[in-house]
């Protein structure tokens, strides 16, 4: 079995973040879609500041807008899948030409979106081809450390992202048990003590989401950050 170099290891742990970033971002986003169009202006706003982007929008429509489709926003929807479909395409011998070709699908349907006039139909099938990818990575890529780079990104993700939106405290406990069933799979240097003392941050009540994401962002050791990540 071929050795990863330090370099793919990175892309494929951001592969894991991207897609998880883009799954679970359309899925917040379609729960909240009527109350930003209907009476809750000040909805857009909570969500940016949870998500800890700055609000750069007009209006709501304007982040319904921007915030889906606009590429030149880096914390737009579509930036993070181009991110994603970066790194795939980069890693194709690793993750192989079937499991690419589902980013590629979720990309093409996020255009589609763009010009749709209900786009939130076709977010739906962003979500099910990053699921469809997902599966792939399990059925198709032999490698346990490749499956397991991606697997990581996506967990540590989705913690994250649970965390800064409040999401309900057995979700978060359930994605950390997978996360420490996945992480020393990895071959990556990550930092022990933290790790401790995120399981027993997800167990203490009340739960302190704002130390639970400073000790995230310092699980792995410094050396393994990817600067255009961290």
């Amino acid at each position: 079995m071929a050795i990863l170099s330090a370099e793919h290891s990175d892309q494929l742990y951001w592969l894991g973040r991207y897609s998880e970033r883009v799954y679970t971002t359309i899925k917040l986003f379609a729960q909240q879609f009527d109350d930003m169009l209907d009476l809750k202006t000040e909805e857009y706003e909570t969500f940016c500041q949870k998500q800890d982007i700055p609000n750069i929008y007009a209006s709501k429509e304007d982040f319904v807008r921007r915030y889906c489709f606009d590429e030149a926003d880096p914390n737009s929807i579509f930036s993070n899948l181009i991110r994603a479909y970066d790194n795939a395409v980069v890693l194709r011998e690793e993750i192989g030409s079937e499991t690419l070709c589902y980013i590629q699908l979720a990309v093409y349907d996020m255009n589609k979106a763009k010009n749709s006039e209900a786009p939130i139909l076709h977010l739906q099938k962003v979500m099910d081809n990053i699921v469809a990818f997902w599966g792939m990575v399990d059925d198709s890529i032999d490698s346990e450390c490749v499956r397991s780079l991606i697997k990581f990104g996506k967990r540590l993700e989705r913690i994250d992202l649970y965390v800064r939106m409040r999401i309900d405290r057995r979700e978060i406990k359930r994605e950390m048990k997978r996360l420490n069933l996945r992480i020393g799979r990895t071959g990556l240097k990550y930092n022990t003590t933290k790790l401790a003392h995120l399981n027993y941050l997800v167990e203490v009540t009340p739960m302190d989401y704002e130390l639970i994401l400073q000790e995230i962002e310092s699980l792995l050791d410094q050396e393994e950050k990817l600067a255009a990540g961290f």
